[in-house]
């Protein structure tokens, strides 16, 4: 094999190397995608910076139990804004409802849909409705 050709082979599996990577972070594995859940609460805190925003929620369960604090992933603030979101949209002691997928084992956490400001009604969405361009 000569120099060039090993040279267009490290450089190939070093491509297929980021792109498996590249694949496994966005992969959707970690969520149940055949379930959307409701949750109301109040937000904690919210995290604006990249790979992802997470806003975590305070829910209270319906049988009036302890607290449950659920850390709900978005999209990276770029898309966020895209959707016309900002730093601001969103934060600390708001009182929101929001539809996610849940994560598949159980624990308190999800990939975010939509979420409404519940003091104005405002809806803010992760991803197009079907249809949308």
């Amino acid at each position: 094999m000569g120099t060039r050709s090993l040279g267009r082979l490290i450089a190939l599996t070093a491509m297929l190397a980021m792109a498996t990577a590249a694949f496994a972070h966005h992969s959707f594995a970690a969520y149940d995608v055949t379930t959307t859940r409701t949750l109301v609460g109040t937000v904690a805190s919210i995290q604006w910076a990249n790979p992802h925003v997470t806003v975590s929620v305070l829910v209270g369960p319906k049988d009036g139990g302890k607290l449950q604090q659920w850390n709900i992933v978005t999209s990276g603030p770029a898309i966020l804004k895209r959707f016309g979101w900002t730093a601001e949209s969103v934060g600390p002691g708001d009182r929101v409802s929001l539809d996610c997928n849940p994560l598949s084992d159980g624990t308190y956490g999800g990939r975010l849909h939509t979420l409404t400001l519940l003091a104005n009604g405002k809806v803010s969405r992760t991803k197009l409705s079907p249809g949308e361009k």
